[in-house]
């Protein structure tokens, strides 16, 4: 008796499961993009086509649901699923949104522009943003414009940066975010740099053995934008060994860079010319400026305190 209870149990459960797949069945087989897609390629789907993509036909009628839901669960979010033919058989195939395709294409324009320690409203910065309520703004635009034009019509020829020059808070860095972000959409990678931070994090190399690594990153950047020269504590190793070695490779590699700065490029001069120490070392800080003059063009910008206002 107890065998026969196992095989009826046995039984009923088959038979379960079969009234179950047959609803199933029925449920997706009256999905209207399901009887469109059949009939639109019935010539070529017999009976036994139809049964043997059950399966793909209930992945799809799920997934279809999901996606109109935007459930996260679904096998690939962003994702619409669509039927397809395949020779006699029936599959699901993921096509990306517009919305994915776009997100995909900006996140793709981000990856260019490597913002080292520079807040958020620098890595979003574009020329649309960038507040033209001064005189002196707008020239800076206007140069900005016409060195992005030049650089992406011939990037293989030199061109001089700009040196950003003006009081806290003018929108200068704001304008170098603006520039690369411009850039990238032309597909052109961007390093920029907050010169502090910078040199502190190049202190902490050495004892990483980390210098030479950091050193060529910014230094070999296609496009390289140095923010906020002269804010730093100026030590000789900073200026001689950093600072210098990275202006005088790109001086010789005629890479288009950027600076920006409080400090007019005489007023660097100076700035340069004292180490951290006390040390007066004009002819190294007049080396310097002749590479920072070679390299960028300097603009004063003007207007009103943007960050306080």
């Amino acid at each position: 008796m107890e065998d026969v209870g196992k095989e009826m149990s046995k039984i009923i459960q088959k038979k379960q499961l079969n009234e179950r797949f047959n609803q199933l069945v029925e449920a997706v087989m009256q999905d209207e993009d399901v009887q469109q897609f059949i009939e639109e390629h019935r010539e070529r789907l017999t009976e036994e086509d139809i049964r043997k993509s059950y399966a793909k036909l209930y992945e799809f009628v799920q997934e279809k649901r999901k996606f109109q839901l935007k459930d996260p669960t679904m096998i690939a979010p962003g994702y619409e699923p669509k039927l397809a033919l395949n020779f006699h058989y029936i599959d699901v195939t993921y096509i990306p949104t517009e919305a994915l395709v776009a997100k995909q294409k900006e996140d793709e324009i981000r990856k260019r522009v490597k913002a080292m320690t520079m807040p958020k409203d620098i890595r979003e910065a574009s020329f649309d943003k960038f507040d033209l309520s001064s005189r002196g703004r707008l020239e800076a635009l206007t140069e900005a414009t016409s060195l992005v034009d030049s650089y992406v019509s011939n990037p293989k020829n030199f061109h001089k940066g700009l040196y950003l020059q003006g009081t806290f808070g003018v929108g200068k860095s704001f304008l170098l975010g603006a520039i690369a972000n411009e850039l990238a959409k032309d597909g052109f990678i961007t390093t920029i740099v907050h010169f502090p931070t910078f040199t502190v994090e190049m202190k902490q190399a050495i004892a990483k053995d980390l210098v030479g690594e950091k050193l060529d990153a910014v230094k070999k950047s296609p496009v390289l934008m140095i923010d906020d020269l002269g804010a730093e504590s100026m030590t000789s190793w900073i200026r001689d060994d950093v600072l210098s070695v990275i202006l005088q490779y790109r001086m010789q590699e005629q890479l288009v860079t950027f600076f920006s700065s409080n400090l007019d490029m005489k007023a660097l001069e100076s700035h340069l010319t004292v180490t951290q120490r006390g040390e007066q070392e004009p002819l190294k800080a007049k080396r310097i400026m002749e590479r920072v003059r070679y390299l960028s063009k300097e603009i004063t910008m003007s207007g009103n305190d943007r960050r306080n206002g």
